[in-house]
């Protein structure tokens, strides 16, 4: 637990808040979309230097038969890190509150994170064609 002598910009402060204010379910929602958004970041500087090479292929990490929501995000994220984050950022949150807030099944919606990011691929792949 901070002491209240440690001081946080107000930002920070307020994440803190609405984190700690969160259960458990959707604090780890949280955590994966930080962890979504600082990947996306890595992403973004990296990109320059591998693009001069022409595209890159997806990993090959299969999809798990039991696996959550956040975690297929993690594995997505892994699979295809070149492809913009940004331009998926809508859609896939939009994906993750439908299963976390209105309940859709994490199978379903993975499965539309798969379409989603491979749609997205396609997408860098004509924009890196040589």
């Amino acid at each position: 637990m901070l002491s209240p002598a440690v001081s946080l910009p107000k930002e920070q402060r307020r994440l803190l808040r609405l984190y700690s204010g969160l259960d458990g379910k959707r604090r780890e929602s949280l955590l994966a979309f930080a962890e979504f958004l600082w990947q996306q970041q890595e992403q973004e500087s990296a990109q320059a230097p591998a693009e001069a090479s022409g595209p890159s292929l997806p990993e090959d990490i299969p999809r798990p038969q039991e696996e959550s929501v956040v975690a297929a995000m993690r594995r997505l994220t892994k699979t295809f890190p070149m492809i913009d984050r940004d331009a998926l950022l809508d859609r896939a949150t939009s994906l993750m509150t439908a299963h976390m807030l209105q309940g859709q099944p994490a199978a379903e919606v993975i499965d539309e994170l798969e379409v989603l990011f491979q749609e997205h691929y396609e997408i860098y792949l004509q924009k890196n064609e040589k």
